[in-house]
């Protein structure tokens, strides 16, 4: 009788055992659920997405912005107007990103740095944001132009919190309060230090299609500034593991201080740049 019951305990106390550890399995196993590819592309049009490069991993991206198609056959819709940019983003840690770029828009140079703050958790925290900064130098001024120019007055910054939100398995939105700063600027009455909110967003369409788009508001245009306020809308489509680009927008700049503070077109005439970015991971 003894033995029976000191087996019953021994079998009670093994079970609870077991469930315990399966118990700690199934909690490592699920650990926390961030939410995941709220964008698919580096950029969302114009604007950086939350989206960063994976540790160790380095991507090379070709981003064409042809001239405006308004001039048709004269220009053949912008591709003698077309300006190039160049980029190589590093990625430090998962959450740490790196990168330099060379623009034919004003003959730019760009330094960045994008980081991860926070992500967005299932049941926990509702956004993921990300920081960006960037400084640039325009080599295109020309001191024969300019006589009193000096190496300072080339340089432009950039600092951007991007904060996104993945709503369900098909659309995710994103805001961006953006300050940047230009050394020189264009227009007469214009501050250097410039301020804007980007909007943008992705919706799904298909298992390898999306529909994105994004929209810069500038806070405080001097009033005889000729610049708009950049739309864009584009096209993502993923190609084993990577993402095409296919683009439309008023700015044909391609770096932060150039597509919100100096876009030029104007969607209601017609005067609007095509453009893609192809990117390349090694």
């Amino acid at each position: 009788m003894k033995f029976y019951f000191l087996l019953i305990l021994l079998l009670s106390v093994s079970i609870n055992a077991q469930d315990d550890l399966f118990s700690e399995i199934d909690t490592d196993s699920v650990g926390d659920q961030y939410a995941t590819a709220a964008f698919k592309g580096l950029k969302i049009v114009n604007f950086e997405s939350t989206k960063l490069v994976a540790k160790d991993e380095l991507v090379f991206m070709v981003s064409h912005r042809f001239g405006s198609i308004e001039n048709g056959f004269d220009t053949f819709f912008g591709l003698d107007d077309a300006v190039t940019r160049l980029s190589f983003i590093y990625g430090i840690t998962d959450a740490i990103d790196v990168g330099v770029s060379r623009s034919s828009f004003q003959k730019i140079y760009e330094a960045s740095a994008k980081y991860r703050l926070v992500r967005q958790k299932e049941n926990g925290f509702p956004f993921t944001i990300v920081g960006y900064n960037s400084i640039m130098i325009n080599t295109s001024l020309e001191k024969d132009n300019l006589p009193k120019l000096e190496f300072s007055d080339r340089l432009s910054y950039a600092v951007q919190l991007l904060i996104s939100k993945k709503v369900n398995s098909k659309f995710s939105l994103e805001i961006a309060p953006t300050f940047f700063h230009d050394n020189f600027v264009f227009v007469d009455e214009q501050h250097n230090s410039q301020y804007a909110i980007g909007l943008g967003g992705r919706h799904k369409l298909s298992k390898r299609w999306s529909v994105n788009m994004d929209y810069g508001w500038h806070l405080n245009r001097a009033d005889n500034s000729p610049f708009r306020n950049p739309l864009s809308i584009g096209f993502d489509l993923e190609t084993g593991g990577h993402v095409f680009q296919m683009h439309f927008s008023n700015a044909q700049a391609m770096n932060t201080n150039g597509f919100l503070g100096q876009a030029t077109g104007d969607w209601s005439d017609g005067d609007i740049y095509f453009g893609f970015n192809l990117s390349r991971v090694f």
